[in-house]
């Protein structure tokens, strides 16, 4: 049971060449457009001739009726404990086994020192925070490589191993939004990203080329690789989900260093619920606060404007986040937020309707071309002065927006203490 990232990696470490199991199907879940195709032979291997074929997560107890299913193997992430018992429910009322893989099972050894940077919640902060110690070890003059969480929602085959080195990249590898959006950050400033389907030949290729691996997890879960130093970053925005959710509450425990993010616009009371649950659940980690400086890049004003905000999409919808930094910004500029879903369309208004916690804020949406065209549209439908862009890459090289744009970017502020431990860090790195 997946959504194209996890599950192809627990198969490919797990299954692939596992003469015990056969694997009859994966189901899919969060992405659209994932269920209905195959996983093919050639990323299957040997044992699958003919590949496995990809169903939609509905159809879960059928399946395993249909093809008499023992096991089913949870392996998504962003999802609560609960909603994870509900799926374990129905495979054990349909007579299969429950079953999820844990580190020892799926994470592989790199040659080279490795950084994971993982979380409890989607939208907590990973990827500033991947930023930042990329920044922090090439000042160093140290090669970073950062392999990124898996999204291969196009051709599995031709993406099996993929390197972001240009802005081209992103056309030949038809790289969706939230793929661009975790990409071309590091790519702005001429760093290599890597990501794809088999991780064992991505740890490959990137230890050839860098001295230190970083990887920049996704959702929430935990990292395919074997850390030196394992950061996890917790949400004072969303207190309490650092033991709510799978496998967030995971990184928890097994974090050597945990930073407390947002601490700059949380509540007190929440950021001290958070460190207290850190501490009970990790009383070995080192805990240290962080926070976002959040700025306007492109000199475009929104001051008392009509804004349409546009955040980073997964943040929002199985992020479950009701705002993000564009937001906050907004508020700060004294702009009047304009509620984007009266004039939705096609996918993207059906997006408010299973995310009804969306208010107002629009999610950038794009993981076809068709939907990336309701995009655009909802947008150019929206009445207002200003669109205020937040997501982490620069929208209009792909969409035209007939409004005045203006930019949001966040970085990480990190105190004297978290540099200090890279400093250590990077004093046992060879190169």
């Amino acid at each position: 049971m997946g959504a194209a990232g996890r599950d192809f990696h627990n198969f490919n470490t797990y299954f692939r060449k596992n003469k015990y199991y056969k694997v009859v199907a994966f189901t899919a879940a969060q992405i659209p457009d994932i269920a209905g195709r195959r996983y093919p032979p050639k990323l299957a291997g040997p044992l699958y001739k003919k590949g496995i074929p990809i169903y939609d997560e509905n159809d879960l107890s059928k399946l395993i009726k249909k093809f008499g299913v023992d096991k089913v193997v949870f392996a998504y992430s962003d999802v609560s404990h609960e909603e994870v018992m509900h799926r374990a429910s129905i495979a054990l009322a349909a007579g299969a086994d429950f079953m999820l893989l844990g580190p020892r099972s799926t994470m592989l050894k790199s040659s080279k020192p490795v950084i994971a940077v993982c979380a409890v919640r989607t939208g907590a902060g990973k990827s500033p925070t991947s930023q930042y110690i990329v920044d922090y070890f090439r000042k160093k003059g140290l090669r970073v490589g950062v392999i990124r969480h898996p999204m291969p929602y196009g051709d599995l085959e031709k993406q099996e191993v993929q390197r972001f080195a240009q802005y081209d990249d992103f056309n030949k590898q038809q790289a969706t939004i939230e793929e661009r959006e975790e990409y071309e950050p590091y790519v702005r400033k001429g760093i290599v990203v890597y990501a794809g389907v088999d991780y064992e030949k991505i740890l490959r290729l990137a230890e050839k080329e860098s001295d230190i691996i970083v990887f920049d997890g996704g959702n929430n879960d935990f990292s395919f690789y074997h850390a030196n130093l394992y950061i996890t970053i917790a949400d004072p925005h969303r207190p309490g989900h650092e033991l709510l959710y799978h496998p967030g509450e995971t990184n928890l425990r097994i974090a050597d260093i945990i930073l407390i993010s947002k601490t700059g616009t949380a509540k007190k009371e929440n950021i001290e619920k958070v460190i207290s649950n850190a501490r009970a659940a990790n009383p070995k980690a080192q805990i240290l606060k962080t926070d976002l400086k959040i700025t306007e890049t492109n000199g475009v004003s929104i001051r008392n404007k009509r804004a349409l905000v546009i955040e980073d999409g997964p943040t929002l919808t199985h992020g479950g986040m009701r705002f993000g930094a564009g937001a906050i910004f907004a508020q700060r500029q004294h702009a009047k937020i304009i509620d984007a879903s009266r004039h939705a369309v096609g996918s993207i208004r059906e997006t408010y309707k299973k995310y009804p916690h969306l208010k107002n804020i629009l999610p950038a949406m794009g993981y076809s071309a068709k939907q990336i065209r309701e995009l655009e549209a909802t947008i150019n439908r929206t009445p207002c002065d200003v669109v205020v862009e937040a997501t982490p890459i620069d929208l209009t090289r792909i969409i035209k927006i007939k409004k005045p744009v203006a930019e949001i970017k966040y970085a990480l502020t990190a105190p004297p203490a978290f540099n200090k431990i890279l400093d250590n860090f990077g004093k046992r790195v060879k190169r």
